[in-house]
């Protein structure tokens, strides 16, 4: 069984998919890791994420830098939004995704252009949603137990930012699949977004 959960920063779906992963004993892959891992060699190598050039010079890293702890700092994920906007990064990303998500057994993917791009055969389509202030004060929490202590208004400015980004680029804008299931998790706890995801997956199989 394959399932792909979509969604927007911060809006629940990688939390969703780790816990739908362990349900059904699927692997699992956070496909935004992968994007991740572009922009932190870009920062790395001194390199210009607006440049599609220099951002596609910087796929070739070895699957061992996904374990970075690295990747998953604020800083990196906004180089990530504007490297992930290249459609030769999309294009040069795209085998690493579908090998996933084609492996024997199934697999869980989430990211933003699964259910669109990657698994359009998907047994299972999630689109999970939440308003702009919910995802902002969520990663305003995060950012805090890590030691940061972002202003508000700059965390909801950067929402809107990647939403921006992600939704109008040409190629595998974010958007949901037309067989996707939407769940907005705006007022739900994890324990009840998990729940009703398990729910979904299981009108779908």
């Amino acid at each position: 069984m394959v399932i792909a959960v979509d969604g927007p920063a911060a809006s629940g779906k990688g939390t969703i998919a780790r816990a739908l992963a362990r349900h059904y004993g699927l692997p699992h892959l956070d496909t935004g890791l992968l994007y991740r891992a572009v922009a932190a060699t870009v920062l790395r190598g001194g390199l210009d994420p607006t440049l599609e050039a220099d951002a596609v010079s910087a796929c070739g890293f070895e699957d061992e830098l996904l374990a970075d702890a690295w990747l998953r700092t604020d800083d990196v994920g906004k180089i990530a939004s504007v490297v992930s906007a290249h459609p030769r990064v999309r294009a040069a990303l795209l085998a690493r995704q579908k090998a996933f998500a084609t492996q024997p057994g199934g697999a869980v993917l989430d990211g933003r252009d699964i259910g669109t791009v990657i698994a359009p055969d998907a047994d299972a389509k999630l689109f999970i949603q939440a308003t702009p202030e919910i995802r902002a004060e969520r990663r305003h929490r995060e950012l805090q137990k890590a030691g940061l202590a972002p202003d508000m208004d700059t965390v909801l400015a950067d929402i809107r930012a990647r939403d921006e980004r992600d939704s109008s680029r040409s190629d595998a804008p974010m958007v949901a699949a037309q067989d996707a299931v939407l769940l907005d998790t705006t007022t739900l706890s994890i324990e009840a977004a998990v729940q009703r995801a398990v729910e979904l997956v299981e009108t779908q199989r």
